[in-house]
């Protein structure tokens, strides 16, 4: 006879609750990275104008169309650049403010909601 002391593990009721817990986490997951991703590569095409002297960006217009070009190589293609993004030339830097909201539906009513808030200097090449 085998007691209730003996027994371990889980029972298959407790790992589906594990198993639904595991795949909600790793949906959310797989909602939020990609924006985080078009958010890494913005802030790296945004710095590179201050190493990339190939480029020559010296205007305000001219940063736009580097970055421009920069969302089109990674496919960033969501994104309206002049509304997320003010360039202001000040003291031989760029002043650059990248802003943003994304959101993903979750569940029914539920969205996920990320904000990316950054301010940037960039000095001209």
């Amino acid at each position: 006879m085998t007691f209730a002391r003996s027994q371990q593990g889980l029972s298959i009721l407790g790992w589906l609750v594990a198993l639904a817990v595991v795949a909600f986490f790793a949906s959310t997951g797989f909602k939020i990275l990609p924006h985080y991703l078009d958010y890494m590569s913005m802030e790296k095409i945004i710095t590179s104008v201050e190493t990339d002297q190939a480029a020559q960006v010296r205007t305000v217009g001219e940063f736009y169309s580097h970055v421009d070009r920069g969302m089109q190589v990674n496919s960033i293609r969501d994104l309206n650049l002049r509304d997320v993004m003010q360039v202001k030339v000040e003291n031989n830097e760029f002043r650059v403010h990248l802003k943003y909201e994304k959101r993903e539906p979750l569940i029914e009513n539920l969205d996920l909601v990320v904000n990316f808030d950054k301010e940037f200097r960039v000095r001209m090449p």
